[in-house]
Order: C-alpha cells, then sequence, then structure tokens
C-alpha cells in the first residue's frame, strides 16, 4: 500500500514532519510517494530551496520516493495544480493521497467537490459573483456555502477540494484523506515550534530566530543561499518592458489587467510595490504573483494550452523503499518514469529546463552555470 502527499515544502517545517510522522502512525507499512513543486510554487512564490535540496530534506524525515511537479502545473491555480499532482499519483497507482485541512472532515470536503461537478448552480453561481467583482477563490467559497451550508474559505481547504475533484473527474481509485491542520495559514506570528510557511519566510526575511520551527536538515540549507521571490524583480521589470505591448500573451494575464502592469511597471521599484499597485479587489494577491511568474518565465497562453496534461514522472529521489516502490510499478505505470531528460522528448520538460535556468540566474556567478545544468546532469537523490 502507498500514500501520496502533494507539497511545496517552501521551507519544509515541523508541521511536514507531523504530517509525515501522522501518516506513518496511521499506515505504519505504506510507502509514502511525494509529489513535489520544483522551483516555482503554487501561490507565485519561488522555492527559498532548490528542489535537490528540497528531495534531500524529505528523504532525511521520512519520505520513500520525491517526484516532481513540472512548473506547467506548479505555478498555477489550484485546479490545474491539482490536476497534475492526481495524475502523477494516479498513474502510480498509490492508494489514497493525505492532506492537511482545516475542516477535517473528509465526507464535508467530498459533498463540496461532488457540488462543484454535478450541480449546475454552482458555475452560475461563481459567475454571478465574479462578473460582481469578487475574486475567484472568494466566489467559490460563497458558491460553496450556499450550496452545502458549509463555509471552506482557507487555502487548503480549497486546495483539498480541488484534489478531490480531480480524483472524481479522472476515475481515479485514490482515495482522499485530511488530517486537522495544526496552525493558521495566513499567520506571519509563530508560537511553540509549529508555524506556517508564511511566517518562517518572515521570520527569515526580518532576521529572526527561527531554529526551533524546522528541523536540522532544514535549518542547514536556509543558512546557505536562498531564492526569495523579491531578488528576481529586475529580471522581471526587463522582461515586461521588453514585451509591454503583448503581455496578454503570458499565461494567467487575463484581459485588463496587462493595462495596470504597463502603466505601473516604470513607477515601482520593487515586487511588493508593483503588486500592491495593480492589485484590485477581483484579483488575489496570489493570482497577481501567478501571473508575473508566467511573465517572468516566459510562459504562454499557447505553452499552457499545449501543456495541459502529465506527459511523464519525473523522479527526483528515493531510499530503498521508494526503489522498491517504483520496481513495481514502472511496468503498470500509464506513464513513462524518467530520470533524466535523456529518456525522453517533452514540452513540459523543455519548460521545465528553462523554468529552472531564470531560478538559477541570481545565483552568484562562480556557481550559476554549474546550477543551472543541474536539470541535465543530477541524477537522482538516493537515501
Amino acid at each position: 500500500m502507498s500514500t501520496g502527499i502533494i507539497c511545496e515544502y517552501n521551507p519544509f517545517h515541523n508541521g511536514h514532519k507531523y504530517h509525515i510522522d501522522k501518516i506513518k502512525e496511521m499506515y505504519p507499512n505504506d510507502e509514502i510517494i511525494l509529489v513535489m513543486s520544483s522551483h516555482f510554487l503554487q501561490r507565485g512564490e519561488t522555492s527559498l530551496i532548490n528542489k535537490w535540496k528540497k528531495t534531500e530534506i524529505a528523504l532525511t524525515e521520512g519520505v520513500d520516493l520525491v517526484i516532481e511537479l513540472p512548473f506547467v502545473f506548479s505555478s498555477q491555480g489550484a485546479d490545474i495544480f491539482a490536476k497534475g499532482a492526481i495524475e502523477i499519483l494516479d498513474s502510480l497507482k498509490v492508494d489514497r493521497i493525505v492532506f492537511g485541512s482545516e475542516i477535517n472532515d473528509i465526507e464535508v470536503l467530498k459533498d463540496m467537490a461532488s457540488v462543484q461537478i454535478n450541480n449546475n448552480k454552482f458555475n452560475s453561481l461563481v459567475k454571478e459573483y465574479t462578473s460582481e467583482g469578487v475574486n475567484y477563490p472568494t466566489a467559490v467559497a460563497k458558491a460553496i456555502k450556499i450550496l452545502t451550508h458549509r463555509e471552506a474559505n482557507t487555502p487548503n481547504d480549497l486546495l483539498g477540494i480541488s484534489y478531490i475533484k480531480e480524483i472524481i473527474k479522472q476515475n481515479s481509485k485514490i482515495k482522499p484523506m485530511c488530517i486537522q491542520r495544526t496552525n493558521d495559514f495566513h499567520s506571519k506570528n509563530a508560537y511553540g515550534t509549529i508555524a506556517s510557511a508564511t511566517s518562517i519566510r518572515e521570520y527569515i526575511k526580518d532576521g529572526k530566530d527561527y531554529s526551533r520551527l524546522v528541523p536540522d536538515s532544514t535549518l542547514k540549507c536556509l543558512n546557505e543561499d536562498l531564492y526569495f521571490t523579491e531578488k528576481y524583480f529586475d529580471l522581471l521589470k526587463y522582461k515586461i518592458i521588453s514585451n509591454l505591448n503583448e503581455l496578454d500573451k503570458f499565461q494567467t494575464v487575463d484581459e485588463g489587467i496587462e493595462g495596470r502592469i504597463k502603466k505601473y511597471i516604470f513607477s515601482s521599484n520593487s515586487l511588493e510595490e508593483l503588486i500592491n499597485n495593480i492589485k484590485t479587489k477581483r484579483y488575489t494577491y496570489n493570482k497577481i504573483k501567478r501571473m508575473l511568474i508566467h511573465v517572468l518565465c516566459n510562459f504562454t497562453k499557447e505553452e499552457a494550452n499545449q501543456c495541459n496534461t502529465s506527459e511523464y514522472i519525473r523522479v527526483l529521489g528515493f531510499n530503498q523503499n521508494g526503489k522498491n516502490f517504483l520496481n513495481s510499478i514502472k511496468k503498470e505505470s500509464k506513464l513513462p518514469i524518467i530520470t533524466s531528460y535523456s529518456n525522453i522528448d517533452s514540452k513540459i520538460l523543455d519548460i521545465e529546463f528553462r523554468t529552472s535556468a531564470i531560478y538559477f540566474m541570481i545565483a552568484n556567478e562562480k556557481d550559476k552555470n554549474e546550477l543551472i545544468n543541474m536539470d541535465y546532469k543530477h541524477k537522482p537523490v538516493i537515501k
């Protein structure tokens, strides 16, 4: 039997360790299969730590197999993010997924997912609310409340619902399970030894002590060069100015918002300032960040349309249990399982190399070329 986790680990912290330990307690004989975002993440962030180091941390902390969630899924909204991750886990014949939830009632979450698929009123309600200027996640939450009389307004619950929707849509045999989330996602303060990744990133920026909030494996990596999203602002500004009259070609740059980007790009002196200048009630902070990541990485609507279904399963690392799992499943997998670029010709994989190269553009000059070529040269991490 096997249990899947879908994650970003930005960075891996004690809450993530609790998640893994809880799964081991619930299913002690399961292999734990991780589908992990690589360098660009679902909330429009860059990963503080590169994907190879994140893989080492995950294996050290109890995961058996780490699979990459490609950029074309990892940098998108909840539904596309979930689609890519569930396609991979379904192809690997994973038995269940376990995710954190504030509601922590899987039957309630299933009902909320079913309403979005099977109730015709859902789409009309969402359309009605968005036409009033409400952003999409809020419109979804409001529609769910109207139709189920229950609230789901936290990112984890909404993402969990997206996982369940994809399991239904893909007719997958994966069983969704949830565990109680142990901290407030939005909080920028940390109490005790478990805190959100958001609060840990704030602690790092502010020079506060965060050592009690992460395991030693993470602490070691956080003492090295980190890849904060803000560091890419000059590259982003250049990219926007270079494409000033065709910004709407980029994925998630919706009609109308490109005008606000053009208006404020010259007067904005930081990423935060640019986002706050172009932000409106209709566009969430995270949606704008994703939009800007797509501009930075030259990810167009045309490419997104071409790359909307998983083409492969890329192994980033494994231990002996993970190796045994791969050997047992490789003939049954619907998608090819690869460990290097030489194994497959794929547009999604080409985009992964390009975006990884952009990710490492802010690295120090001495290591930059080596880091950029890691995607071609790095073999899976073995523990």
